[in-house]
């Protein structure tokens, strides 16, 4: 006869064999997906890049895209600057090295006048940032952040 909390410890065991080892072993990095949201100027593109950076180091196989618009398309602008007067380019080159994908709002030019050649080579477009938005939750698997 198996005695019941015999059987409870070989369960436990089990279940942390399928979800991901034993414990102390390390677990490989997944190539996850995650997308950031940026939609304000200011800090929170500051923000971004940092818990972009952070993300990579964790993980450096995972899939990153950031998706703007409304304000947050600013720090992809030819010429962009942090607050602090620090060129956004030289961190945008460096996540793209990494194959980070920057996206802008086309509503957002339309609605702020904007054109394609104001923005740095590394953005590519998008018609609606909200709708990509929900198009790489919904259709590919990513997690979204909000820096």
């Amino acid at each position: 006869m198996i005695r019941l909390p015999f059987l409870l410890l070989a369960l436990l065991a089990l279940l942390g064999l399928l979800l991901g080892g034993c414990a102390g072993t390390p677990v490989e990095p997944s190539r996850n997906r995650a997308v950031y949201h940026v939609s304000e100027a200011g800090e929170q593109p500051v923000r971004a890049m940092q818990f972009i950076r952070n993300h990579l180091e964790a993980n450096p196989k995972a899939r990153i895209v950031v998706v703007t618009h409304a304000a947050g398309v600013d720090f992809l602008m030819r010429g962009a600057k942090t607050e602090r007067g620090n060129p956004y380019l030289t961190a945008i080159e460096d996540l793209e090295l990494l194959e980070v994908k920057f996206l802008v709002c086309e509503i957002t030019l339309r609605e702020r006048n904007l054109t394609r050649d104001r923005f740095v080579d590394q953005a590519a477009f998008v018609r609606s940032g909200v709708a990509e938005l929900a198009r790489l939750q919904s259709d590919e698997g990513y997690a979204y952040v909000k820096p």
